[in-house]
């Protein structure tokens, strides 16, 4: 019975990269989802892999306070601590959401050095909404 020979860097054979060399990555994309009740900062690389990621919740925070500017701050320098190990230089970041901690995620990356090339809004705004509902009839 022959054994069927697996195809190198597909999925079912797992890791690809080995995990005692990260590698180098000089730019990546930073993207903030501040809602009111949490702050999420996902880090990619420029393909779109994640990398690393936090958010208020991970960070220990609970309730009401997931959603002030300190959670979001913490959770933002806990996402960038291991992508700077890894070398990040040059980033863009992407910003989605109303929440209170969008500027204070942006402030925490700013300090940690990593140059910010590029700052978008990328909030979805409706242009003209959902359909409103039947007048209420009596």
């Amino acid at each position: 019975m022959a054994k069927s020979i697996p195809k190198i860097g597909s999925r079912k054979t797992g890791r690809i990269g080995s995990r005692k060399h990260p590698r180098k990555i000089p730019k990546g994309i930073i993207y903030i989802q501040s809602s009111f009740n949490n702050t999420i900062v996902t880090v990619t690389d420029v393909r779109g892999r994640v990398i690393s990621w936090s958010s208020a919740g991970s960070c220990g925070f609970k309730g009401k306070r997931r959603g002030t500017p300190f959670a979001a701050q913490t959770a933002a320098e806990n996402a960038i601590q291991t992508v700077f190990d890894q070398g990040m230089q040059r980033a863009d970041v992407m910003i989605k959401g109303p929440g209170l901690g969008r500027e204070a995620a942006l402030r925490a990356i700013w300090r940690s050095g990593i140059l910010l090339r590029a700052i978008r809004d990328v909030t979805p705004l409706p242009h003209n909404g959902c359909r409103a509902p039947q007048k209420r009839r009596v």
